[in-house]
């Protein structure tokens, strides 16, 4: 989908991530000149688990990316286990509502990289420090971290896609205070060196206890990565300690067992971690003039509802396709897209939320709900009812839809 219509207009993304790639990406397609900054001092690889959903592999088509990104689901069995290793069948990230390609952020972020124009400027150790914008355009003032200057220049267009605590949403709409909803969760990922002690490579594995849980995400060609996660009452004291040091001691004092053991003595030697608080982002509006934002600082749906990637790629996909539709108005292109995508990122949020259980119960009640719902998908009178709601049920429908096609919703099949 080519509509070449933005006359050489120049934007600044801010974030080289899987949405900032993405915006970029489309922005090109239909025209635009886009400039990427990263703070980071060069990109990043590898990566945890992500799932690619129906409305994220529509978006990729549309990229052209779709043909770079493969499945690495694994077909192994999923298991329910204990800390001293009892084991029984389980409910695995498969066996949600939905039909989600298995994959690391790092693949998507590879694949949109690679199918980045040369022509595509890319600055890295570069924030933005102030943004200014007046009807015809907007002055951002650019520090390069690296050696200390700085220099103003203009766009016609600004896209935050630099995560949950966004600089773009700091600067133009004001502090993180006003938006971030904490949902009082840890969130700790990374890749394990190999398969988990008594389990194959391609099982998936979950640990649940109140406050607390392990999720083993099995790929078919590449270790497991793992996320631990847990309930906390003073999310800033999380920061003031070593993660490893801080994971042990909130999963004990019990005897942490054999699985259990080999993911905590891991994520003492892993490289790339992801430490950090669950929270979603809540605004009334996520633009303002010329300046937008997109992916998880505008909604952060939370890894619950395992959206994250899929909806950052579809609200860039739809971004470019509003602007080339609205090319005699930026501020006209960007209501007509946050009037399409609010109800469906509204409603994958309200997921994330519901999610929660099931990924880290938060009481003796919510485990043994789960444990029921465990039962129920088994059970020969009650699984058709179970698979019905996986496949074909509101959440598995809302995130295989191409939400980001204007028109009527299409469902996009595995």
């Amino acid at each position: 989908m080519d509509m070449t219509n933005g006359s050489g207009r120049r934007a600044l993304v801010v974030g080289l991530g899987i949405s900032g790639i993405a915006a970029a990406l489309r922005l090109w397609q239909i025209g635009w000149r886009p400039v990427i900054i990263e703070r980071a001092a060069g990109r990043r690889s590898g990566g945890y688990f992500i799932a690619l959903f129906g409305a994220g592999r529509a978006a990729a088509q549309r990229l052209g990316i779709l043909d770079r990104l493969t499945d690495r689901g694994a077909d192994g069995g999923a298991y329910d286990i204990d800390r001293v290793g009892r084991r029984r069948a389980g409910l695995g990230f498969k066996d949600f509502p939905g039909r989600p390609w298995m994959m690391t952020r790092g693949d998507v972020e590879a694949a949109g990289f690679a199918a980045l124009p040369s022509e595509v400027e890319i600055r890295y150790a570069t924030v933005p420090t102030r943004i200014e914008q007046d009807a015809d355009g907007v002055n951002v003032t650019l520090a390069d971290t690296a050696d200390g200057t700085s220099v103003t220049e203009r766009f016609d267009l600004v896209v935050g896609a630099d995560g949950l605590r966004s600089t773009v949403r700091q600067l133009v709409f004001g502090p993180h205070e006003k938006y971030l909803r904490r949902m009082n969760y840890m969130a700790v990922a990374f890749q394990m060196p190999g398969a988990l002690p008594g389990h194959d490579q391609s099982d998936s594995v979950i640990l649940a206890e109140p406050r607390r849980s392990m999720w083993i995400f099995p790929f078919k060609d590449r270790p497991p990565t793992v996320l631990l996660s847990y309930h906390t009452d003073d999310v800033d004291a999380e920061f003031t300690r070593p993660k490893a040091e801080r994971v042990g001691e909130v999963f004990g004092p019990e005897p942490a067992g054999p699985a259990l053991g080999a993911v905590l003595e891991a994520l003492e030697s892993a490289e790339d971690v992801l430490f950090d608080s669950v929270e979603q982002v809540h605004m009334d509006r996520w633009h303002r003039g010329r300046v937008v934002l997109v992916g998880d600082a505008a909604w952060c749906v939370t890894l619950y509802a395992g959206m994250g990637a899929s909806a950052g790629m579809a609200g860039a996909d739809l971004l470019g396709t509003m602007l080339a539709r609205h090319g005699g108005s930026v501020t006209e292109a960007l209501t007509r897209w946050e009037q399409q995508l609010r109800p469906s990122i509204g409603y994958l949020q309200g997921n994330g939320m519901q999610m929660r259980s099931l990924f880290v119960p938060a009481t003796r009640f919510e485990l043994a709900r789960r444990r029921i719902m465990l039962r129920v998908s088994k059970m020969p009178v009650t699984s058709p009812l179970f698979l019905w709601w996986r496949t074909r049920g509101k959440v598995a429908r809302m995130k295989d839809m191409d939400f980001a096609q204007p028109g009527p919703a299409v469902r996009v099949h595995a």
